[in-house]
């Protein structure tokens, strides 16, 4: 059973009954909070949402951070930002790394009740001097206040934090509680440009609560397994696109 949407093939649909573990990203499982109307259409019928823009300048930040990262990596030396915030950590080295860094394996973990192989890329691994694994990720925005994690639509950051710590409790390690964000704010009051863009950086801790994950789990299966379309969402933009269009098509 397959798709065509926007010019590629899906071949990930979720199908009834199947005795094949169920390939579920950290991505999809935040779609589904945000709509399981739109989640339904896309896993189950193949049409997701419209592609949103890439964002270039953001993988850039990330891309650069991993090799300064790395360089403490391979010397087993602290970061710089490590020292300067007090944070009793390592750049972490293990074989898997790699591997969980890639957004398209990441860190997998089998949920037996629901068949999901639930599986995320994280950004980094940090190995504070217990052994406790923290996991760590990068953002990059640009704007004239400072950075925090405080607003409504930076609860998915959370999440994402959160679901990463489950899935490395899940294989058996140690992980830590605390995670952190090093954010990256572009700076805008230069007298100019001059070919390049510099950043401020913060690390910002943040105490995860994975207690949601499971029971997340079980909805998203119970909602995969009806035979009809879940109801629509007017908290959802694109819900109410696709609405607004059949009324001006009708």
């Amino acid at each position: 059973m397959s798709s065509y949407y926007n010019g590629k093939r899906n071949n990930n649909l979720y199908v009834l009954n199947s005795s094949f573990p169920y390939k579920l990203s950290r991505t999809k499982i935040e779609s589904f909070i945000s709509c399981p109307r739109c989640f339904y259409i896309d896993r189950r019928l193949g049409i997701d949402r419209p592609p949103g823009f890439p964002f270039s300048l953001n993988s850039a930040v990330d891309k650069l951070l991993k090799k300064e990262f790395d360089v403490h990596r391979t010397r087993k030396t602290r970061h710089p930002l490590m020292e300067h915030y007090g944070i009793d950590a390592i750049p972490a080295s293990h074989e898997l790394l790699e591997e969980w860094r890639n957004p398209f394996s990441g860190i997998q973990f089998l949920h037996k009740p629901t068949n999901f192989l639930i599986f995320g890329g994280v950004d980094d691994i940090w190995q504070d001097s217990s052994g406790k694994l923290i996991v760590v990720d990068y953002k990059a925005t640009s704007k004239d206040q400072e950075v925090n994690i405080d607003a409504q639509w930076q609860q998915g950051y959370k999440r994402q934090m959160e679901i990463y710590q489950w899935l490395f409790r899940q294989n058996g390690f140690d992980v830590s509680n605390t995670a952190y964000f090093v954010y990256c704010n572009g700076i805008t009051d230069k007298a100019a440009f001059d070919g390049k863009l510099e950043f401020d950086v913060k690390i910002i801790p943040y105490k995860g609560d994975y207690s949601w994950v499971e029971k997340t789990l079980h909805e998203i299966k119970d909602c995969l397994d009806k035979t009809t379309i879940p109801a629509y969402n007017e908290n959802c933009d694109y819900c109410v696109y696709r609405k607004n269009t059949q009324l001006v098509e009708a």
